[in-house]
């Protein structure tokens, strides 16, 4: 294992850990109380491919992000590898990756997890929620049960208008609070 690798693995236990350890004590963005929807009849294969991060809820594992992308791929036994990429300190900045698996947890209900060797244990999967998917699967809206996080995703680094205020429409509906919506700088 190269150092880069090492570095890599690192890097994404200590979010892992950071995330599940400030889960319990940080304030979401969402009004829990709202029931949340799905897009009930997601379609994996269309889902699969790049998706570029548009705008996010803040939270620390993407703390100085931008340029990020998402990539998901199909694997032979049912989950999807997630190739997640950001610049730090700017476009032009160096490129940090990391490395996951998704699963399905239910219709339009995935679990994520960054860090390999505890994947055994429950806690450490992460919701992440397709709440709305448009019918050309170009833009998405992801967000999880405790609000904590939230995200639009484009195929294209750029969306409209039109596209950007329908995906915080799907937001506010499910409880969010769009106010601290940041937007993310692309290429």
């Amino acid at each position: 294992m190269n150092i880069r690798h090492q570095i890599s693995t690192l890097l994404a236990t200590a979010c892992c850990l950071t995330v599940v350890s400030t889960a319990a004590v940080a304030d979401g963005y969402r009004d829990t109380s709202v029931v949340m929807t799905v897009e009930e009849d997601l379609d994996l294969s269309q889902y699969l491919g790049t998706w570029y991060e548009i705008a996010r809820f803040p939270n620390n594992f993407e703390m100085g992000c931008e340029g990020v992308t998402a990539q998901y791929s199909a694997r032979d036994d049912d989950r999807i590898d997630v190739v997640n990429r950001c610049y730090r300190e700017g476009l032009n900045g160096p490129l940090d990756t990391a490395e996951g698996v998704a699963r399905v947890a239910g219709p339009g209900r995935l679990e994520v997890n960054f860090v390999s060797w505890l994947r055994l244990l429950p806690f450490t999967w992460g919701d992440y929620w397709v709440l709305d998917v448009d019918a050309e699967y170009e833009v998405a809206v992801v967000g999880t049960p405790n609000g904590k996080q939230g995200w639009i995703l484009a195929r294209a680094p750029e969306i409209s208008a039109d596209k950007l205020t329908e995906a915080k429409s799907v937001l506010r509906k499910n409880g969010y609070d769009i106010g601290a919506l940041e937007m993310v700088p692309q290429n």
